[in-house]
């Protein structure tokens, strides 16, 4: 059987992990024929490496679980699999598919959002990267978000780079926004999405949970899978 990876980025936060494992069995539920692990790339364990060495010798792919073609997925998932030796392929990160946004859209909903009200003004906030285009490619969510909306606006900011959460909420306001809420792009809680929720309470604005163990989020990582099995078959 193949071996999919499922690769989170890890946090101390064990929220994180919960909802990894979440995925992960979801996936196993969904799609039988793959043999589905865990791994992270740093604080929660097992780590990608630790799952490479102990994998069987079956054909495997890690699926990177991230929103965002950072960091992780750039530069340690692939420096931790040249290190170990593994004949892996490795799958896309999940970035900013139709499905995920879909998800964003009902996060607000059921948080108290309506797509007719005129004066509602929406922050995206992701956490952020050193890489530009990274973060170019994640706002682009504003766009699909709100098609369909009679809201003032959505901004996307960022948690760790620029523009941050109260310069998008001031755009906001200058664009006629009276109503604001925040929609965090993350797959699960976290210390930095209680950061934002700090500043929300703080400044009476709304927020909606993160992505979390959706079906759609799942969705997506099958398709990223199925990228990587048709990459696969081309180059074989």
């Amino acid at each position: 059987m193949t071996t999919l990876v499922l690769t989170a980025h890890g946090s101390r936060d064990p929220r994180s992990a919960a909802n990894t494992h979440a995925i992960a069995g979801h996936l196993r539920r969904v799609a039988p024929e793959f043999t589905v692990r865990a791994a992270f790339c740093e604080h929660s364990t097992p780590s990608l490496r630790d799952v490479l060495d102990t994998s069987s010798s079956g054909p495997t792919i890690v699926v990177p679980f991230l929103l965002a073609s950072a960091y992780h997925a750039r530069i340690d998932i692939p420096g931790v699999i040249a290190q170990c030796g593994a004949a892996v392929q490795v799958a896309p990160t999940l970035g900013e598919d139709d499905r995920l946004v879909q998800v964003l859209g009902e996060r607000l909903t059921a948080a108290g959002a309506s797509r007719f009200d005129p004066e509602l003004g929406v922050v995206v906030v992701a956490v952020g990267s050193s890489h530009a285009a990274a973060n170019a490619r994640t706002a682009r969510v504003a766009t699909p978000l709100s098609r369909g909306t009679r809201w003032a606006g959505v901004e996307v900011a960022f948690a760790t780079q620029g523009p941050s959460v109260p310069e998008a909420v001031e755009r906001l306001k200058a664009r006629g926004a009276t109503r604001l809420m925040i929609a965090p792009w993350f797959l699960a809680h976290g210390r930095i999405t209680d950061g934002i929720a700090a500043y929300a309470q703080r400044a009476g604005i709304a927020m909606a949970e993160p992505l979390g163990a959706h079906r759609l989020v799942a969705a997506t990582v099958l398709d990223r899978v199925e990228a990587a099995l048709n990459a696969g078959h081309a180059a074989a």
